[in-house]
């Protein structure tokens, strides 16, 4: 699966599933830059063929609901849609 890799602090491992024309996730992208945290994302709009459904296996994994952003923090905790506050008190900052 393709993923785009933003630098920042490594507090956690956060990995997004996001669609590139969704303004939710383009302000969830935003705030986690802001907060100068490094992660991972993936333009799921973006991907074709296998790759795409290799994409959606793994986000149906942690929202079998496939709304956008959903944002996978650990490998365990799960934010879905742009929760500001939710963010940051999951990446604790």
């Amino acid at each position: 699966m393709q993923t785009t890799k933003v630098p920042g602090k490594k507090v956690k491992k956060v990995m997004m599933f996001t669609l590139s024309t969704c303004i939710w996730c383009k302000k969830t992208k935003k705030l986690i830059n802001d907060l100068g945290v490094e992660y991972e994302y993936c333009d799921m709009d973006l991907l074709e063929g296998e790759e795409r459904e290799e994409a959606k296996r793994e986000l149906v994994k942690w929202n079998p609901s496939l709304s956008f952003p959903t944002i996978v923090i650990d490998d365990k905790t799960v934010v879905k849609g742009f929760q500001p506050e939710e963010i940051k008190e999951k990446l604790g900052v």
